[in-house]
């Protein structure tokens, strides 16, 4: 078996990431054919996922993700693969949540 584990840190408080969190679910089951199920808590959330071959979970809370998953046999030849369209599509959710620049004022 091999493993994925991600942190990511944010500054997006518990209900911003709580509502990104939902969007990568989301996003989970429509793309990747997962089965989530999003428990909150008073302090941190839990987004847990699975479909054949892959388990995990995706801690929620006001300061930070953090994924872990189990890929089986199979899908763990493809470990670097998983884990980087997982890397990709969580740091575009953030991307779009950032602020953003503020321009200067010409002259």
């Amino acid at each position: 078996m091999a493993d994925i584990h991600i942190e990511r840190d944010h500054q997006l408080g518990l209900s911003g990431a709580r509502k990104l969190a939902w969007r990568w679910a989301e996003q989970a089951e429509n793309e990747f054919d997962m089965s989530c199920t999003y428990e909150e808590g008073d302090d941190c959330d839990k987004v847990q996922f699975t479909r054949s071959g892959v388990s995990g979970t995706l801690k929620v809370s006001a300061e930070r993700f953090e994924l872990d998953a189990k890929l089986g046999f199979l899908l763990g030849a493809f470990k670097e693969r998983i884990e980087g369209e997982i890397v990709k599509n969580l740091d575009d959710l953030l991307a779009k949540k950032k602020p953003a620049a503020k321009k200067k004022k010409a002259g």
